[in-house]
């Protein structure tokens, strides 16, 4: 199955490579693309429990789907994630 998130804090490349080789990295995700412009990530699935997981893991990282609740918590987080993304580009 594929699906296409709506995230916040997406700001620039750095917070794509660091979504997309955290992403890539759990089970049963493939095909992981950011679009900064549209703030979606997408990419491929095998079950509503991987699905979970990954929506989870981009709201740790401080780029919860839009909805939900966006504290400076997580955006303090997705700063953090932009620099390790840009660091490790």
């Amino acid at each position: 199955m594929e699906t296409i998130l709506h995230i916040q804090n997406l700001k620039c490349g750095g917070c794509a490579h660091t979504i997309i080789t955290r992403l890539e990295s759990l089970e049963g995700i493939n095909n992981v693309t950011v679009n900064n412009e549209s703030h979606a990530v997408h990419f491929n699935y095998s079950s509503d429990k991987q699905l979970e997981t990954a929506t989870s893991l981009l709201s740790t990282l401080g780029y919860p789907v839009e909805g939900e609740a966006n504290p400076l918590t997580k955006k303090a987080k997705s700063f953090v994630s932009c620099a390790v993304g840009r660091i490790n580009k």
